[in-house]
């Protein structure tokens, strides 16, 4: 499956494309590092035709969707690394008495019994070791299903790629989080990413461990909400997002129908804030960095600013990361570059 939040490859050998297949689209983004910054190779995206069915059709319209996403990029690599997300998926961090190395794996799988929403026999589990520099073992377990795994592999296969590594959207988007954005020691710092059908919110504190957290509000759960205003969105239907749209300029309040809908995501964030501090014993969070197709809505991310515990942001990956100059998706990334922020840090991963 994964693992390795903090990239522990040779960053020399890399020649991947970070794959995001999401409800409505898929997100593709392949990066060069060179003298340790990162630039664009390549960036495409695909709209997965009838995405809100969960039919065969849906399934031919993924595969065709990735397809279309490397024919547009025009890239060579048949490396793909995807993540999953969503309920069927668990990361927790855990912390267990000095034990021997060989009894490490036994007592992971243990923890994930407990912790896990879902049977653990029917999943798949990894784990990575955090030192802490005290006489305990520390580190973060990640279990998914395997339904959810074959739902991403699967079509990656059939498109002639190889999926060689199988991530988590909320640790891909700290990844891409900790190369664009420098934080103070001890700070903690959180990224939300609002997707069509998931939202997404993970934090960085000063202990170093990964917290994250998948929630069910979504695009598609706002908009149905409130039919009467789907024009509110910037775009003619949900999940499609105008060419017009500023990644640094997005000050219209939303209509007040649609700041009602906001309502349970803002109580969902904040108490997920409160939580987290409590639990990790850890300061409060000082940022949230808001990304996703959703965070392009006119007045979205200024509307959670004034309800949430701590200032909101609209936060493009791309910003920090220049283009190569042979890459054509510098216009598509200047726009829409909040959307690929999983794909980014999908793309980090080293080989």
């Amino acid at each position: 499956m994964l693992m390795d939040w903090k990239r522990l490859f040779n960053p020399d050998c890399h020649n991947v494309v970070g794959l995001d297949i999401g409800s409505s689209s898929v997100k593709l983004v392949q990066l060069r590092k060179n003298a340790g910054r990162w630039a664009v190779a390549a960036a495409a995206e695909a709209d997965i035709s009838g995405g809100n069915r969960r039919t065969a059709d849906r399934k031919k319209a993924v595969l065709t969707a990735i397809r279309n996403c490397v024919r547009s990029a025009g890239i060579e690599t048949k490396f793909a690394v995807c993540g999953v997300g969503g309920p069927e998926v668990a990361v927790r961090g855990f912390k267990f008495p000095a034990m021997p190395a060989d009894e490490i794996a036994s007592a992971v799988l243990l923890e994930a019994e407990q912790v896990c929403p879902f049977n653990v026999a029917e999943g798949v589990i990894d784990y990575q070791l955090i030192p802490n520099g005290n006489n305990s073992v520390t580190g973060v377990l990640v279990a998914a299903t395997k339904r959810v795994i074959k739902s991403k592999s699967e079509p990656v296969k059939q498109a002639f790629l190889t999926n060689i590594l199988m991530d988590v959207d909320g640790l891909a988007l700290l990844n891409c989080l900790d190369e664009c954005e420098q934080s103070q020691a001890g700070s903690a710092i959180a990224i939300l990413n609002v997707g069509c059908s998931c939202t997404s919110l993970a934090i960085k504190g000063g202990n170093n461990m990964p917290f994250i957290r998948d929630m069910s509000y979504s695009q598609e759960e706002t908009t149905g909400k409130v039919p009467g205003e789907k024009g509110s969105l910037t775009g003619s239907e949900p999940g499609t997002l105008s060419s017009g749209v500023n990644s640094g300029q997005n000050t219209q309040r939303p209509g007040q129908g649609l700041e009602k809908a906001f309502d349970k995501l803002i109580v969902d964030v904040t108490e997920t804030l409160r939580y987290y501090s409590a639990e990790q014993k850890s300061a409060l969070v000082e940022k949230i960095f808001v990304c996703g197709g959703f965070a392009l809505v006119d007045g979205f991310v200024q509307h959670l600013g004034e309800k949430l515990p701590a200032p909101a942001v609209l936060w493009n990956p791309f910003e920090r990361i220049s283009c190569d100059p042979l890459c054509p998706s510098e216009d598509l990334l200047g726009k829409k570059g909040p959307a690929f922020a999983v794909a980014a840090g999908l793309a980090m991963r080293s080989i």
